[in-house]
């Protein structure tokens, strides 16, 4: 199955609606990843074929979640963003979202910058950096990450960062149940959805928390 159809499949079988030529920047987006994986290692996967399951169909498969459960988000804010997973498919998918993408790492942020002129990507701001020194203007109304670091680390480095009636989202493989346990006493889980990705045989799970009350 080539590209262009399993994406198509895939945004198919989660339900999603996405805007007019957003399935042509997913696969420009690809096409980026790929060429500047080559020599940046932005990602462990080097088949284009596994990158549209194992990255942008995970990351779509998010979505919903960003406007259902937290109806009024505007600010997003993705840490430890790398190759701009979940936010550059977040951005494309819903371009109401204002996505901004933080890294430590400058060859990282060097990619996400050129993607955001590229696919051409006006809701994208690019951060280099580190998450626990960002000082921005206005806090995040949701605050996401797929492979940045354990729940109470993710939490506790971006405390600052989050409005007070703000979300986190934390994609995760398998339920964290070791992860919720230690949370500090500020932070609670307020949901846990099981995401189905196609073509990914995995569990995933994106778990939502908030500050405890």
């Amino acid at each position: 199955m080539t590209p262009p159809i399993q994406l198509a499949a895939g945004i198919a079988a989660l339900g999603l609606a996405l805007p007019e030529g957003a399935e042509a920047k997913l696969l420009a987006y690809l096409a980026l990843l790929d060429k500047w994986n080559r020599v940046y290692n932005l990602t462990a996967v080097r088949d284009v074929e596994r990158m549209v399951s194992h990255h942008v169909l995970d990351s779509l498969a998010a979505v919903p979640f960003f406007q259902g459960g937290c109806a009024d988000t505007t600010r997003v804010l993705d840490v430890g963003s790398g190759g701009g997973l979940p936010g550059i498919p977040l951005a494309i998918a819903r371009p109401e979202l204002q996505v901004t993408l933080i890294d430590s790492i400058a060859k990282k942020t060097a990619f996400l910058l050129q993607a955001k002129a590229e696919l051409g990507l006006p809701n994208v701001q690019v951060i280099t950096g580190r998450v626990e020194d960002f000082q921005p203007e206005s806090p995040f109304d949701v605050i996401t990450s797929r492979a940045f670091s354990d729940l109470k680390e993710f939490v506790t480095l971006t405390r600052h960062l989050l409005a007070p009636s703000g979300h986190w989202l934390a994609m995760k493989g398998l339920m964290p149940h070791e992860e919720i346990v230690s949370l500090p006493d500020w932070a609670r889980v307020s949901a846990d959805h099981a995401l189905a990705v196609p073509g990914l045989e995995a569990s995933r799970h994106l778990i939502v928390l908030e500050h405890a009350a």
